[in-house]
């Protein structure tokens, strides 16, 4: 742990630990929401240490809430975390070999897959992936036990607009990237598709569709061969 930091530029440790603060900042809104919704705390913690998905835990506790199913909540979970299986091919060889696999896969979020990818050198995306993984998940279980303990007092977290974190991390993640041809069509193929199945799909669904957009940049790759 000690060499991952040293190899961790100052502007990127900043940045890091500011997606670790505003990811504790979702994690209590997370906390909340699930001990105002009438789950008792063991739950929502329990989730975050074994589960450790946001957006499949903030799915389930809403489907549990609503009168749903467990079960049908843990299958909408499983579709939404299914992005993992993109990622986990992208950064196979940041997470290393044997039992590294196994932490490595656990804390593995849209975050630090964004920061390990922006990356040049193999050392500088393997400490990005660490420390954001390992820092997201100390601040995130954190934030729930804290949340939770507050659940009884912030009954709507929408005022305090902690619903916009998350969306307005990752667009910071990802505009760098973008200033590559390829990845922009890509980008707006996947953001066309997932608009346009919003109404009409459960929440997560459309994230899944936006993955699309992975077709065309792996067919635009020839043409740009091509024209050089």
């Amino acid at each position: 742990m000690r060499s991952i930091w040293r190899t961790l530029d100052r502007g990127l440790a900043r940045d890091i630990a500011l997606v670790c603060l505003a990811d504790g900042v979702v994690g209590l809104s997370y906390g909340a929401i699930s001990v105002g919704g009438g789950l008792p705390l063991w739950v929502p913690v329990l989730l975050s240490i074994v589960v450790f998905a946001g957006a499949s835990q903030f799915l389930f506790v809403g489907i549990v809430a609503a009168g749903g199913s467990p079960i049908a909540a843990m299958i909408a979970g499983l579709l939404v975390n299914s992005r993992h299986v993109a990622f986990g091919l992208a950064v196979s060889d940041v997470i290393g070999r044997g039992w590294r696999r196994w932490p490595g896969s656990h804390v593995m979020t849209d975050e630090n897959v964004a920061f390990a990818m922006g990356q040049d050198e193999l050392e500088q995306r393997r400490a990005a992936y660490w420390a954001g993984g390992v820092g997201i998940f100390v601040c995130w279980n954190i934030g729930v036990v804290l949340g939770g303990l507050a659940g009884s007092v912030i009954t709507d977290t929408d005022v305090f607009g902690l619903d916009a974190a998350f969306p307005a991390v990752l667009l910071a993640l990802v505009l760098p990237a973008l200033r590559d041809r390829r990845t922009r069509t890509a980008a707006l193929v996947g953001v066309l598709v997932a608009l346009a199945a919003t109404p009409f799909l459960p929440a997560g669904l459309p994230v899944l569709l936006a993955l699309v957009g992975v077709v065309f940049y792996r067919a635009d790759k020839p043409a740009m061969e091509v024209a050089r």
